[in-house]
C-alpha cells in the first residue's frame, strides 16, 4: 500500500461497517477479518473529499452515512468470487472492480441514531433466506431477489423509491457516479483510471 493515494477515513458523521468484515453478508463469511483487514474504510483522497463536502447536507437532514464497502483488497476479492462465482454480484476480477482500486463506496443513508432509512433491499441484497440458499450453491432464487437492487426497480413502496432518489441525486450531484443493478453503490470515474491497489497483512496500510 505504499506510495498509492488511499487514505483511512475516518469522521463522526459517517459509520463504518464494512459488511465483509461480519458474517451477515450474503457470502456469509467474514473475509476482511480473515485475511486480517477488519473493519477500515480507506478510500483514493479523491473519494474522501467528495464524501466530506457531503456533510453539510446529512446535517441539514439529521442523517448519518453508513459506509459498507470501500477499499477492497484484490486478494478479499478472488475469495468472494470463489463464495458466489456467478457473474453479476462480484466483479468478474479485481481488476474490474472499482472496489479494489478504492474508488468505490458501498452506501446508505441513516437517521442520527445509526437506523436505516427504508430502501427496497438492504445493502448486497442480504437476507438471510438467500445467504443460505448460495450457501448450498443454489443462486437461482437470490439473484431473482437481486433484481430489487436496480434503480429501475419500481415496485417498492414510494418511501423505499423516495430513499433511494434521494441518495442517488445526493450523491451523483456530489462528483460520484452510480452503476443501473446496486443503489448502495457509487464509484468516481472509470477504475482504469486508478492502479490496482494490492495488500498483504503484513504491512501497514
Amino acid at each position: 500500500m505504499e506510495n498509492t493515494d488511499l487514505i483511512l477515513f475516518e469522521n463522526p458523521h459517517f459509520i463504518i461497517d464494512m459488511m465483509y468484515a461480519r458474517k451477515n453478508n450474503m457470502t456469509g463469511r467474514a473475509v476482511y477479518e480473515e485475511i486480517g483487514f477488519g473493519n477500515k474504510a480507506y478510500v483514493h483522497k479523491k473519494v474522501a473529499e467528495k464524501l466530506l463536502s457531503l456533510v453539510p447536507i446529512l446535517e441539514e437532514n439529521d442523517y448519518k452515512m453508513r459506509i459498507c464497502d470501500a477499499y477492497r483488497p484484490p486478494l478479499a476479492h478472488n475469495k468472494l468470487l470463489e463464495i458466489i462465482p456467478r457473474e453479476g454480484f462480484f466483479a468478474a476480477t479485481a481488476e474490474r472492480s472499482n472496489h479494489c482500486h478504492g474508488t468505490a463506496v458501498d452506501v446508505c443513508l441513516t437517521d442520527v441514531k445509526g437506523n436505516n432509512l427504508d430502501y427496497p433491499t438492504q445493502i448486497d441484497a442480504y437476507e438471510d433466506k438467500y445467504r443460505l440458499q448460495v450457501a448450498d450453491g443454489n443462486f437461482d432464487e437470490f439473484f431473482i431477489h437481486l433484481k430489487k437492487a436496480r434503480h429501475d426497480y419500481m415496485e417498492a413502496s414510494d418511501l423505499q423509491i423516495a430513499n433511494r432518489k434521494f441518495l442517488k441525486d445526493l450523491m451523483e450531484s456530489h462528483g460520484f457516479s452510480s452503476i443501473s443493478h446496486e443503489w448502495w453503490h457509487y464509484n468516481i470515474n472509470d477504475y482504469a483510471l486508478y492502479p490496482l491497489v494490492e495488500w498483504n497483512n503484513r504491512k501497514a496500510l
